[in-house]
């Protein structure tokens, strides 16, 4: 073995780009911080202190191993994954680092190779956000930022309902109760002294409630006046042992958390004063949401839900209760600016569409980006408003919004107990495996399977969505390679169908007696979810622009008649005499989501298309249609497959597919994949068609094949008018962007309406 002096050794690892033991050693580490949502410490946007300000770190070339250093810096164990495209929203101030390469090995991320400090060419919308593994190394210190409540929400991080009366413990959600919150790991009780309905209101909506009502005081002061008087009570003992930590709470009732009201926390045990002189614990009544109410349920006061349908939305969002805001003003949707948005205007959209109080109120389009008009901007709500119109507002177009700076919302929900009844096993890591449900059999609470029979994507989103982890990216119809819990391997559920507006699995369209034509075991369904999808849209206003006629000769149609681009009539002429009457147009798809859009199949099953000397890596991306005003098909689009790639993108964001020399294929995030007009079987054959009106329909992804994180704007209509020469197209739009009797006017009272897909 050979011994080389401290000096050479030196030089020899800078030869070798490495720095010397003792360098590392003396470098001067620079802090992060991760920037996101306060539930999840362990993501968020990466931010960098550099010379004394925080700024970004820009997405280019980052990857796993530049997460795992910055995982490890932040004091995490290691990396699971990293977001790019400003997933936890854009951030403000320099863009520190750009093209960072690490090894994997580094300690600090300054130790890795990069630009160089602030030498970048990337947008704030490049920002990378990471996720850690949850577990912490030993001694180490969070370095956190939360973008929804301030620090001193962590005292009061939870607040429970504990219902008293029997009627209310048989209630899920429970509605009514004595406030109780956490303190030091143990529930502690908050005195009614000047509690007031303000107080409540915070607490049902932190609770997942829009609206509280009164309760029967006289009532529950007997309840409580019996118990103190006896002595074996549990009340007893608890005011014994001074079980109330919070004397009095002053809230305006707009607060979103009870953290930001005036709390005064009880004397400590041994005091002379009481706790709570004279009184007895705070119970609150709330009114739930239409979603979250029994059935036969109906609130004591007036229902502000009942008078008319909410005239703003939520769209994009993992869970329920959340998304990209949507208000539908001049009978056409749109979204709403970031501008001044703040967690009292998002309480507004949450309670008027039947939620609690807002969460975190998202800027940046962190939610992904709505298309067509931006409504509002600098929104300011007082708090007591019943919807969001009658906060003051400016028009979105005054300030020069763009939809990179759409608002969204995260609302409270309330907690139905659905997320307990429903889990996943088997997989390799916690967001994938077969799913397995609680179910009553025979008057048992059982565990058990659900068969994969009819089982979709929209079913698969249900599922995640009740186990909270957000999207599914596949649906599972053969888990063999997975094993579920033991004693859980029996089906208990059969012949799910969703609609996908369901809060669980329980609550989609099924069988009543099981029946599952493969059985249990290697057919039973599995999940795999993700935290973000994508989302296409397409640009109605160029199909408007670019449509038009083309008498196309046979003779240079061979090559689209073998793709079976034409209507079948084409089989029976006189080839190659003739022509076939073709309407083109250019379709542009814009990826508007927070994730890639990428096939389903791997490139072992993509199909090689002679005629267009590329790669088609999905059978089935759009479908054109032409339709009668009654929605009878009358043509079709015979577009055999397609290639998918990043036809354009906007400044500072990189193609990344192409259809090249079997490249890599999808559509990035911000990019838009478009078939120009004049492209083979970029058509559809109207040589059969006679003159009439009708509409245009385009849908993407048809099948549902690929996770989106919205497909109610996957379909595009337009009215068109073809006289047997020419041909018009007019008011194109995507299939959500107007009211129904908007559409229903645009349509001429044909009673067409855009359905959801």
């Amino acid at each position: 073995m050979m011994w080389f002096p401290p000096a050479a050794l030196s030089l020899i690892l800078l030869l070798l780009g490495q720095a010397p033991p003792s360098r590392l050693q003396s470098l001067r580490t620079i802090k992060l911080r991760l920037v996101g949502p306060e539930s999840k410490p362990e993501e968020g946007r990466l931010e960098v202190l550099y010379q004394g300000q925080w700024g970004t770190v820009c997405d280019d070339n980052f990857a796993l191993q530049e997460a795992m250093v910055a995982c490890r810096q932040l004091g995490f164990e290691t990396a699971l994954t990293w977001a790019h495209s400003a997933k936890y929203g854009q951030g403000e101030g320099p863009i520190w680092l750009d093209n960072v390469r690490c090894v994997g090995t580094e300690s600090s991320l300054d130790q890795c190779g990069s630009n160089g400090w602030g030498v970048s060419d990337c947008s704030h919308s490049e920002d990378i956000g990471v996720v850690c593994q949850p577990q912490r190394q030993h001694g180490s210190l969070s370095q956190r930022v939360s973008n929804a409540l301030g620090p001193q929400v962590r005292r009061l991080e939870e607040v429970r309902l504990k219902p008293i009366l029997a009627s209310a413990k048989r209630q899920i959600p429970v509605t009514e109760g004595a406030v109780e919150v956490k303190y030091e790991g143990h529930w502690r009780q908050v005195c009614d002294q000047g509690w007031t309905m303000n107080n409540s209101r915070v607490v049902c909506g932190m609770l997942g409630f829009p609206n509280q009502q009164p309760v029967n005081s006289d009532y529950y002061r007997k309840v409580w006046n019996s118990k103190m008087k006896d002595p074996k009570s549990r009340l007893k003992s608890l005011t014994k042992k001074n079980s109330f930590w919070i004397h009095r709470v002053i809230c305006l009732g707009t607060e979103s958390h009870m953290a930001s009201c005036q709390v005064q926390v009880s004397p400590a045990r041994g005091k002379l004063q009481p706790a709570c002189p004279e009184g007895m614990h705070a119970v609150v009544n709330c009114v739930a949401g239409p979603r979250f109410r029994p059935p036969k349920a109906k609130p004591r006061q007036k229902d502000p839900w009942a008078e008319q349908e909410p005239k703003v939305r939520l769209r994009s969002g993992a869970q329920v209760g959340e998304g990209r805001v949507e208000v539908l003003m001049h009978r056409q949707w749109g979204t709403v600016c970031d501008h001044k948005w703040d967690l009292v205007s998002a309480s507004i959209v949450c309670r008027q569409l039947g939620f609690g109080s807002a969460r975190e109120a998202l800027s940046g389009a962190q939610l992904g980006q709505g298309l067509g008009p931006i409504h509002l901007s600098e929104v300011r709500c007082r708090g007591y408003e019943r919807t969001l119109s009658d906060c003051r507002a400016l028009e979105g177009s005054q300030n020069g919004c763009q939809h990179e700076n759409d608002a969204a919302v995260r609302c409270n929900i309330p907690n139905m107990g659905f997320q307990n009844q429903v889990r996943l096993a088997g997989g390799r890591n916690p967001k994938e495996g077969v799913v397995e449900v609680q179910v009553e059999v025979n008057g048992i609470q059982r565990w058990g399977a659900v068969c994969s029979d009819h089982w979709g994507l929209t079913e698969a989103m249900v599922a995640c969505q009740q186990l909270g982890l957000g999207f599914a990216s596949h649906a599972i119809k053969d888990t063999w390679y997975w094993q579920g819990t033991p004693g859980a391997g029996d089906v208990v559920l059969s012949g799910v169908h969703c609609s996908g507006t369901e809060l669980a699995l329980q609550q989609c369209q099924r069988h009543g007696p099981v029946h599952c034509s493969h059985g249990a075991g290697r057919f039973s369904a599995g999940v795999s979810c993700i935290d973000s999808a994508p989302d296409l849209v397409m640009n109605a206003q160029l199909v408007q622009e670019t449509a038009y006629l083309e008498d196309r000769p046979l003779s240079l149609l061979y090559c689209a008649h073998e793709e079976n681009c034409l209507s079948k009539s084409a089989d029976l002429m006189d080839w190659p005499y003739g022509y076939r009457r073709l309407l083109r147009f250019s379709s542009q798809i814009f990826n508007l989501g927070r994730a890639d859009f990428r096939p389903k199949t791997g490139r072992h099953s993509w199909i090689w298309h002679q005629c267009h000397m590329h790669y088609h890596s999905i059978e089935v991306f759009t479908h054109y249609d032409l339709l009668t005003l009654n929605g009878s098909k009358v043509a079709e689009g015979h577009k055999a497959s397609f290639c998918l790639e990043d036809t354009n993108c906007p400044t500072g964001l990189q193609r990344r597919y192409a259809c090249a020399n079997f490249g890599e294929q999808g559509v990035t995030v911000g990019c838009w994949d478009t078939y120009r007009h004049d492209i083979d079987c970029q058509w559809v054959d109207i040589t059969d068609v006679g003159p009439g009106d009708y509409i245009f329909q385009v849908i993407l992804n048809p099948k549902n094949e690929v996770a989106e994180s919205d497909f109610s704007n996957n379909m595009m209509q337009c009215r068109c008018k073809y006289d047997g020469h020419r041909i018009w197209l007019h008011n194109c739009h995507t299939g959500d962007s107007y009211r129904a009797n908007a559409e229903l006017s645009l349509e001429q009272e044909q009673r067409l309406r855009n359905n959801l897909i």
